[in-house]
């Protein structure tokens, strides 16, 4: 399956789910090119950015799996290449 470039923008609104965020982002790392964690205290969220390089169908899964999580937001971004 040919592969994707993409970013997965994160929010995260509650810090008791970090632990599992880090948890699916590890189990997907072979597909992560990098990542960018920003904490916002005056708003009292977490910003994180990953890219990624895999399967449509990969990215889409590491995605739904982060947004299913209480507290968490995603948005996903593929590039044309």
């Amino acid at each position: 399956m040919e592969e994707r470039v993409a970013v997965i923008g994160i929010i995260v609104e509650k810090k008791e789910s970090v632990m599992n965020v880090n948890s699916i982002l590890h189990d997907y790392s072979d597909f992560i090119i990098g990542r960018m964690g920003l904490p916002y205290d005056k708003k009292g969220i977490n910003i994180i950015s990953i890219a990624a390089c895999a399967p449509q169908n990969t990215i889409s899964a590491l995605s739904g799996k982060l947004g299913a999580l209480d507290g968490i937001s995603t948005k996903t971004i593929y590039s044309n290449v």
